[in-house]
C-alpha cells in the first residue's frame, strides 16, 4: 500500500496539516466489489483505464482540464463526517487514481478544507474533490471562488443537500462512479454562488430560526451528530422553537433588489420576518428522500432568491411544509405569512438585536446587519451527466 506523508501544496500557512498518498497504477477489483460498487471494473494497463460507472461512455483517459494527460485532483477528507468511513475512502482513493494524478489531504479543524483548496488553487491543481458534508464542501468553495481550479463533491455528511441537488447518488461509492463519468465527459459549468459579506454559500444561507437551529445541533455535535443525524434536527428545532429563539415578534427587516430594479435597497422598507432563506438553489434541504421544495424556479442559472417568514405559526407554516414536500397543495409563494422574491442580486438584513445566520448548515455566529447578493460565474463545477440543477 502506498505511503502517506504531509501534504506540501501551498504556502506555510496550509504546508503540512493535511496528507496526501501517491498511488501507483491499483487493481482495485477486490475491495470495490465488496463493496457494492456497480460500475464495470478495468484491469490496470498502462493508459490506467480505470472505473466507469453504469452508462459511463467506455474507458479512457481524463478530460483535457488544463493540457495533456491526467487530470491533477486534491481529494479533500473530512474524516468526522457522518458516512465517511475508512473502507469508503479507500475504494474513493483507489477509483480515482486509476486514471488521474492524485494527492489526498484530510481536514483536522474548522475552515481547513478552504485553505487546502486555495493551496490546490495556487498549485495549478485541476480539480478539487470533497468527501464530506456541506459545511466542508462550502468551505471549499471558499477556498475555490474566482479561480480555475474545480469542485466535484461526494456525498460523506448527513444530509448531503447540494451532492444531492445536483443529481449525485446518496451512495459515496456510486456519486464517485457518476463523478468519474463526468470528468470523462469534462461536464463542468461556471455557476453563481450567493455570499453574504465576503462568506459564500452552494444552495442557501439562512437568518433567524433556522441558524438557531443549527448553533443547537453544533453545540450537540460530535458523535451524536454522527449517527443520531435526522433525528437530532427535528429534536433541536422543536428545542428551538420552544426554548431558545424568540419567534414572537419580527427581529428584522429584509430589503432586496431583483434584475431590472434600479433603486438601491432601503432597510426602512424591507419585509419584517422572524426567519428568512436566502437560495442559491433548491431545494432547501431533504427530509429523508423528499427534497423540502420552497421556490422551484431557483436554480443555479439563475440569481438567488429570498424567502421570508413573518410569522412561524404551526398552523399557517405546516401546509406550507406538507405542499414544499411534495404531499400538499399549498407554496411558500401562496402563503399570506411568506414573501418571496426570486431574481435577487442583493438585499440587506437590518435587526432590532442580534440575529443567528448560517451558511449550507454552518453556523456562523450573530449580526445586526447583513449584506446579501449574487455572485454570477464565480465557480466552476463538475456536474453528473444530465443533472436537472440547471434551468
Amino acid at each position: 500500500m502506498a505511503k502517506s506523508v504531509p501534504y506540501a501544496g501551498g504556502n506555510d500557512t496550509t504546508r503540512g496539516r493535511g496528507f496526501h498518498t501517491s498511488y501507483r497504477p491499483p487493481d482495485p477489483a477486490g475491495d470495490l466489489a465488496d463493496l457494492g460498487f456497480r460500475g464495470e471494473i478495468d484491469s490496470p494497463d498502462p493508459v490506467g483505464r480505470g472505473i466507469h460507472g453504469a452508462g459511463s461512455p467506455g474507458p479512457g483517459r481524463g478530460p483535457q482540464f488544463r493540457g495533456a494527460g491526467p487530470v491533477k485532483v486534491l481529494l479533500i477528507v473530512n474524516p468526522s463526517a457522518s458516512s465517511v468511513t475508512a473502507r469508503t475512502r479507500i475504494v474513493i482513493q483507489k477509483a480515482l487514481s486509476a486514471d488521474h494524478r492524485l494527492e489526498v489531504a484530510t481536514t483536522t479543524r474548522r475552515g481547513h478544507a478552504t485553505r487546502l483548496a486555495q493551496s490546490a488553487a495556487n498549485d495549478g491543481m485541476d480539480l478539487v474533490v470533497v468527501l464530506g458534508g456541506d459545511g466542508t464542501l462550502n468551505e471549499a468553495a471558499n477556498g475555490l471562488a474566482g479561480t480555475d481550479t474545480a469542485l466535484a463533491a461526494l456525498p460523506g455528511g448527513s444530509t448531503n443537500v447540494f451532492a444531492r441537488t445536483i443529481g449525485l447518488p446518496d451512495d459515496a461509492v456510486e456519486a464517485t462512479g457518476a463523478l468519474l463519468d463526468a470528468i470523462e465527459a469534462a461536464s463542468i459549468r461556471r455557476i453563481g454562488l450567493g455570499a453574504i459579506g465576503d462568506r459564500y454559500f452552494l444552495f442557501h444561507a439562512g437568518i433567524g430560526f433556522d441558524a438557531a437551529v443549527v448553533e443547537q445541533v453544533e453545540r450537540r455535535g460530535g458523535l451524536l451528530k454522527r449517527f443520531a443525524g435526522h433525528p437530532l434536527f427535528i429534536a433541536a428545532t422543536i428545542d428551538t422553537w420552544v426554548r431558545h429563539y424568540d419567534h414572537r415578534q419580527p427581529a428584522f427587516r429584509v430589503a432586496s433588489r431583483s434584475l431590472g430594479e434600479t433603486e438601491p435597497t432601503d432597510p426602512a422598507k424591507g419585509v419584517p420576518g422572524v426567519f428568512t432563506v436566502c437560495l442559491n438553489t433548491d431545494p432547501y434541504t431533504y427530509l429523508g428522500t423528499r427534497g423540502l421544495s420552497l421556490v422551484p424556479e431557483a436554480t443555479l442559472d439563475t440569481p438567488l432568491a429570498m424567502v421570508t417568514f413573518r410569522s412561524l405559526s404551526p398552523g399557517r407554516l405546516l401546509p406550507v411544509f406538507a405542499g414544499a414536500l411534495g404531499i400538499g397543495r399549498a407554496t411558500a409563494g401562496s402563503s399570506s405569512s411568506i414573501d418571496v422574491r426570486t431574481d435577487v442580486v442583493e438585499a440587506t438584513i437590518s435587526a432590532s438585536r442580534p440575529v443567528p445566520w448560517q451558511v449550507d448548515g454552518d453556523h456562523l455566529g450573530e449580526a445586526t446587519t447583513l449584506s446579501v447578493r449574487h455572485e454570477p460565474d464565480a465557480l466552476d463545477l463538475v456536474v453528473p451527466l444530465a443533472s436537472a440543477a440547471f434551468g
